[in-house]
């Protein structure tokens, strides 16, 4: 699976590319209506990375960590993670590169905008603790 393989199923996804830098193998994306704003698709063979950065953690909150982890449950493709310092919350999503095909690059974007349409009132209240 190539790089210019995975632009075609982002320009078919309707997405705009904010950012494209095929030496790093990366984009960041963006389409206004589905509410995704800066996504980054990191394209890394054996593995395409899909990550979304939600909302940046005020400081430790067990509540907010809690509440996560229970939505993961109800997640079918992807889930919240924390950056590595601990400080951002992100939504992360990670494929066998050389299986892919379109449909299930897009069941990936469309994971993502259904978790943002679903929970976006819960994500941002927790960017306010």
């Amino acid at each position: 699976m190539s790089f210019l393989t995975i632009e075609k199923y982002i320009i078919h996804s309707n997405f705009t590319i904010l950012h494209r830098n095929e030496q790093e193998g990366l984009f960041v994306v963006e389409n206004e209506e589905d509410g995704i704003r800066n996504l980054i698709i990191g394209v890394s063979s054996p593995i395409i990375l899909f990550e979304q950065y939600l909302f940046t953690l005020k400081r430790d909150n067990l509540h907010i960590f809690k509440s996560l982890l229970i939505k993961n449950r109800d997640i079918i493709h992807g889930a919240f993670a924390l950056t590595e310092d601990g400080n951002r919350v992100i939504f992360r999503y990670t494929l066998q590169l050389h299986s892919l095909d379109r449909h299930e690059f897009d069941a990936a974007i469309n994971s993502l905008s259904l978790l943002l349409s679903e929970y976006y009132q819960q994500l941002i209240e927790f960017s306010k603790l």
